[in-house]
């Protein structure tokens, strides 16, 4: 359970603080205590813990809960020092912290869900406890009264959330790849719209309400930014990741977004320049570059007496093109493809040397990454995962700012 304190590197990369071990099981949530050297967990071995820094430097937990079941996520508010905690039988339990972190009282008990709770959020204003569930649905209740207020069903498991505390939608990602936005009502919902993009499962969501955009991370290992205010729909695809993105952040201080992925990998992408969306693919029955038919054409082949080809496409320009007029792969970062994708020959001949120069900067964590917290304001994250770690970054030398310090020019 000792920390390991490192001094920081003079290279821009992040700055692993302390390591904080002891959970037996994975780590299914872990979150920093704003204005305070401390960390809350849950674990899928039942318990809760409360990590405060001694003046050792190292991490020792003030709190140890158990519950009756896996922790599968929680959410956390400081003003009101509330706990939310998710389980996997479907139950959410709330709890209140003492003011100086060393004790927790049960409030009460939530029938939120019939299977495992997924993700939750609370909202103070309306006194709402919003999650969802492996049931396929989302549930708002009441957190005054404790009686469930709605819920809406999905046709596959709802993985995770977002919520606009001001106009009451809800994001549902789900293991479909569909996110579903929802206009919650005090007993009832309306379906607003449904976004899909990713061929995989949705596994991390983050809302900006200043800016009105959502981003979305997947099993598919992209990243898509969707413009909600403008009513654009997908705007952008990121890709650099090389496993599921598992967590996303995004900073709208500096423009950035931080994302981690189950490999370990972090990445920080630039989003403070102008980026183009990359293009849909196209469809055609023949090669839009040499006319060669693809090898479903079977009347352009028996005309042509060749045989079909298969079909491919070029990242930047979208077209259907076989594989002899897509010999050549390269990034174009300025799309979001940070690694080399397939484009067709004429497309890799206008991109530019420049053109290939990454607008992310990428790191790796070292550990299974399956949930991440930022605190932006001291410019600290904390990711934890299946190998039963926590561990607490200094991101300030690749994110590049702290509200506390404010910009620092790099």
């Amino acid at each position: 359970m000792a920390a390991e304190i490192h001094s920081r590197p003079q290279s821009r990369r992040p700055v692993l603080l302390s390591k904080v071990e002891g959970h037996q099981d994975a780590v299914s949530a872990a979150l920093l205590i704003p204005k305070e050297d401390g960390v809350i967990t849950a674990g899928e071995d039942r318990t809760i813990r409360v990590w405060l820094k001694r003046d050792s430097g190292q991490y020792w937990p003030s709190i140890y809960h158990t519950m009756s079941s896996p922790c599968s996520a929680m959410a956390y508010h400081h003003d009101s020092r509330r706990i939310f905690v998710g389980q996997d039988n479907g139950a959410i339990m709330e709890f209140h912290i003492s003011e100086d972190f060393n004790k927790m009282n049960f409030v009460k008990t939530y029938p939120a869900h019939q299977n495992r709770v997924s993700a939750i959020t609370f909202c103070l204003a309306s006194e709402w406890v919003v999650s969802t569930g492996h049931d396929k649905c989302v549930s708002w209740m009441c957190t005054r009264s404790g009686s469930m207020l709605g819920r809406h069903y999905f046709t596959s498991w709802a993985s995770c959330l977002q919520y606009d505390h001001e106009t009451q939608h809800a994001f549902v990602g789900d293991y479909s790849g569909q996110i579903t936005l929802l206009k919650l009502e005090q007993n009832t919902c309306s379906v607003i719209t449904t976004l899909k993009g990713h061929e995989g499962s949705i596994t991390s969501l983050w809302w900006d309400p200043v800016q009105r955009l959502l981003f979305s991370g997947a099993s598919d290992h992209s990243i898509i930014m969707w413009d909600i205010g403008g009513r654009k729909g997908r705007t952008l695809l990121l890709q650099g990741h090389h496993d599921k993105v598992q967590a996303i952040c995004y900073i709208q201080l500096t423009r950035q977004l931080v994302s981690c992925s189950a490999d370990g990998g972090i990445a920080v992408w630039n989003m403070d320049i102008s980026r183009e969306e990359a293009p849909q693919w196209l469809e055609s029955d023949s090669c839009q570059k040499c006319e060669q038919p693809f090898f479903w054409n079977i009347k352009q082949m028996w005309d042509t007496k060749t045989i079909g080809l298969r079909q491919h496409h070029c990242r930047k320009c979208g077209q259907a093109v076989c594989g002899k007029c897509s010999t050549k792969r390269s990034s174009y970062p300025i799309m979001g493809f940070e690694f080399q994708v397939r484009v067709c020959d004429s497309c890799f001949e206008s991109i530019k040397d420049e053109d290939r120069t990454s607008l992310a900067t990428f790191h790796e964590g070292k550990h299974n990454i399956s949930h991440m917290s930022m605190d932006i304001s001291r410019g600290l994250m904390v990711t934890c995962g299946s190998d039963r770690i926590v561990k607490i970054w200094d991101m300030t030398p690749v994110v590049g700012c702290s509200l506390a310090t404010g910009f620092s020019s790099r």
